[in-house]
């Protein structure tokens, strides 16, 4: 198994550059599929869940291929069945991004239950009651879902509760869906308006993305063109942190300030000295001060941001308490922190409070998700002395060359196999 190795306290200084929305590629790549003509994509994340949805496509008979780094030609013109393969979909919880454009194409398709990081419960009810307002048949067999329709009609979906990649699905299943669609209570990442802009620009007729209310007009078929995917702002935002948490000077290049304006505001709270640019921010020296975060969905605190954030806070004056509001198993790798010096208590599942600034240690980690692994990384590379960290398969999975991008820095870390 693969594993890093970093020797910490190093210093740190130079340019990092922003790839593309991981959480936007993974949404794109299924959207393709809602039309028979090429298209292309650019600035696409070379990561493992990217290649991970490349192989269901391509189980499925989508021609993908890839033209130069970080472009891809897609064309899904000749998918020949829509029974996404389970073995591959267990590895990928994106897979269910398959599930609304291969509806309501080609009227069927059948998955099991996927996979992802473990960090609480996701189940996928949701989805599947979607679907079903949109005239869709469910078919429960085990651990394996069929749904099917002649033809999705337009609806009026309240959700419940906020989830993006419902409201992404669904809005990609009523672009050819009869009718009206309304989904009330959406969610608003930037991921969301930057996919109705793919589908608008093909042909789709959607309205009030990126607010609570989208309305989507079904059409009868859509087109492809040329797509440019938006920056990763949870990398970018890790970036940042990473600057202030090893007091350097770091230009986070690439990046929309804009979608990181709530991480922004609890870092001015925390005294963070940044130089704010309109495609990159600058970390300076900083004397960081403890502050309180709660995460929300989008305009709020980034869940994915939380972990990196609860690290940057072991180095900070005072007490802070960290909510975690979205999943309820989300902080307990703040136990891995506490072997490595810090001082954390957890209250329960949702809130820990974390006293700084502590000094950490090296110690030998396994990754327990993909935030929380690279948190790990971030308390390694200012810890004393070596730390080694396991199942870097989940960092990877989200991280485009973490590595080369972390020793362009000056960090002493290298991936082996030893």
């Amino acid at each position: 198994m693969e594993k890093y190795i970093i020797n910490g306290a190093k210093e740190f200084s130079g340019e990092i550059k922003v790839s593309g929305a991981k959480n936007l590629a993974l949404k794109i790549l299924p959207a393709t599929i809602l039309s028979n003509q090429e298209c292309l994509i650019n600035n696409v994340p070379e990561i493992e869940d990217v290649q991970r949805m490349i192989e269901v496509m391509t189980d499925l008979g989508a021609q993908i291929k890839l033209q130069k780094e970080h472009q891809y030609l897609i064309s899904t013109k000749d998918i020949n069945k829509t029974t996404l393969r389970p073995d591959l979909v267990k590895k990928l919880r994106a897979s269910i991004m398959l599930a609304g454009p291969m509806l309501a194409r080609f009227g069927e398709v059948t998955l099991a239950h996927p996979g992802g990081c473990v960090i609480g419960q996701r189940p996928i009810d949701l989805f599947l009651e979607g679907f079903q307002k949109l005239g869709a048949q469910m078919i429960e067999n085990g651990q394996t879902y069929t749904l099917k329709t002649k033809k999705l009609k337009g609806n009026k979906i309240v959700l419940p509760k906020i989830s993006v990649t419902v409201t992404e699905n669904l809005m990609m299943a009523a672009t050819l869906a009869e009718g009206t669609t309304i989904i009330k209570n959406a969610a608003m990442e930037p991921e969301i308006p930057a996919l109705a802009q793919y589908l608008n620009q093909n042909g789709a007729k959607i309205k009030g993305a990126g607010t609570p209310i989208i309305t989507i007009e079904g059409v009868e078929k859509l087109k492809a063109s040329e797509f440019n995917i938006i920056p990763d702002r949870i990398e970018a935002g890790t970036f940042i942190i990473l600057g202030l948490i090893t007091n350097s000077q770091i230009t986070v290049k690439n990046c929309e300030p804009e979608h990181l304006e709530n991480l922004l505001y609890s870092l001015g709270k925390a005294q963070a000295n940044l130089e704010i640019g309109k495609d990159y921010i600058k970390t300076l020296p900083s004397q960081l001060k403890s502050t309180n975060i709660t995460t929300h969905e989008y305009p709020g605190f980034p869940t994915d941001l939380q972990a990196p954030f609860t690290v940057l806070m072991t180095q900070a004056q005072g007490l802070s308490l960290i909510h975690e509001t979205i999943f309820e198993g989300r902080l307990f790798y703040t136990d891995i922190l506490n072997q490595m010096g810090a001082n954390i208590i957890m209250c329960d599942p949702h809130r820990v409070v974390v006293m700084g600034p502590t000094e950490l240690y090296g110690r030998s980690l396994v990754s327990p998700d993909l935030r929380a692994g690279m948190a790990l990384i971030l308390a390694a590379l200012i810890a004393q002395g070596t730390t080694t960290i396991e199942n870097v398969y989940q960092i990877n999975r989200g991280y485009e060359n973490i590595v080369t991008k972390l020793q362009a820095l000056g960090a002493d870390i290298k991936q082996t196999n030893e």
